[in-house]
């Protein structure tokens, strides 16, 4: 099967369209065409974004919040109007619900120690499962340890599922906190996070959901998925770097402790006490990233305009192809064959390592990203070291899935 045989002109044209929105898809890498596919670790930037930032550094750089002169104004104008179009994006019934972070890390974090140090006991349960991310493990590992709770962990299959039946069995009345993935950034697996939602709040536990990966490829709604935290990362949906957001549902925040001191997360600051700042200020301590925050709601805003419905049934065809052409390589194993998957493909080569396949593949203009993704007990699940990971956006095409075979197939005859 060739490339045109999964789409026609139209969509052909409409892609072509998206990625001219992506300057740095004109990139030659090792004299070659750039065919990115690393879309897991990070998304590339439309131009919209890129001017975002360069505007606000060019025209409006100064500092939030305390100003009264006419820079301060128009920067804490667009920065607040970025969070507006978070709470847009994500469905969020306000801009109380919606703290400003470094990225999925630090929002996992925040919940952890805040949330996490003022609820948990000995004897209490946090529940994970054993696809998370290490920002969704190590956070709940360090504050159960400190206080005395458990990390319990729903297993995976060789299909890299989880059933609702293990999470049914292990929750119980001493689980206190679920922390679920909503796509494994290891495997593509969509989880059944509305399902897990249920199951924990008939059980009187809260849900953080981790929607790093999710973001940019389903569409996600605060008010019908009804968890209780939602991660994610800017940059994993086309905007800035260190840029990220918790949601978290505004009678929680209201009851968390901060998590970090000083400026802008204070009313009262006296020796005897300090007293806080409403929400969701209590929690953004300190000069934040002004640039990222406006950049992250233009991304959002472009997104939208592109639609996600849009992006989710491209991004299907892709991985679909690419998962039939990657099955017909000799000696190549896929790892993560889930039913419901999305925008990834890891895979194994016999003879190969995942890093010296990087390698080779680099050499043809290819990126992928290759080791074990923050995601080691997943490798320890699957029995492997490292994986070469393939990772999609709705920029990238058919032909490039062609490209990524044809780097392939050059590693193998190159190691026999």
């Amino acid at each position: 099967m060739n490339s045109t045989a999964v789409t026609d002109l139209n969509s052909d044209d409409q892609v072509a369209q998206w990625r001219a929105d992506f300057p740095i898809l004109k990139t030659q890498v090792n004299g070659h065409p750039l065919v990115y596919l690393d879309n897991g670790a990070t998304t590339q930037k439309p131009q919209v974004v890129i001017d975002a930032v360069s505007h606000y550094y060019e025209n409006t750089n100064s500092n939030i919040h305390r100003g009264v002169h006419q820079l301060s104004e128009l920067a804490t104008e667009a920065y607040e109007n970025g969070r507006e179009q978070v709470r847009r994006f994500i469905g969020a019934a306000s801009v109380k619900e919606v703290v400003f972070t470094r990225g999925t890390t630090e929002s996992i974090n925040l919940v952890a120690n805040s949330w996490g140090m003022a609820n948990l006991k000995a004897g209490d349960e946090v529940l994970v499962t054993e696809m998370e991310h290490h920002s969704n493990i190590v956070p709940w590992q360090m504050v159960t340890e400190r206080t005395g709770a458990l990390l319990k962990v729903v297993p995976i299959n060789d299909a890299g599922e989880i059933s609702l039946d293990d999470v049914r069995g292990l929750i119980s009345d001493r689980t206190k906190m679920v922390a679920i993935s909503q796509l494994s950034n290891a495997l593509g697996t969509i989880n059944p996070v509305k399902e897990v939602i249920e199951m924990a709040h008939q059980a009187g536990a809260l849900v953080l959901v981790d929607g790093a990966q999710a973001i940019a490829h389903i569409p996600v709604d605060m008010a019908d998925l009804d968890c209780d935290f939602y991660a994610f990362s800017g940059h994993k949906i086309f905007g800035p770097t260190g840029t990220g957001v918790l949601y978290g549902k505004e009678a929680l925040l209201e009851a968390m402790p901060p998590w970090q001191g000083g400026g802008d997360m204070i009313r009262i600051v006296r020796f005897e006490k300090s007293t806080w700042n409403d929400l969701p200020y209590k929690f953004e301590a300190g000069t934040p990233n002004i640039a990222g925050g406006i950049g992250l709601g233009v991304a959002l805003d472009y997104v939208s305009g592109v639609s996600l419905e849009k992006i989710a049934a491209h991004e299907t065809e892709l991985l679909n192809y690419a998962s039939r052409k990657l099955q017909e390589l000799p000696g190549l194993k896929l790892i993560g064959t889930a039913k419901h998957r999305a925008s990834i493909a890891s895979f194994v080569l016999d003879q190969l390592h995942a890093h010296d396949l990087g390698t080779i593949l680099d050499s043809e203009g290819i990126a992928i990203r290759a080791g074990h993704h923050c995601a080691m007990p997943v490798m320890q699940h699957y029995g492997v070291a490292a994986t070469a990971r393939a990772s999609f956006a709705f920029y990238n095409t058919f032909s490039e899935v062609d490209r990524l075979m044809d780097g392939l197939n050059k590693a193998v005859e190159m190691f026999g």
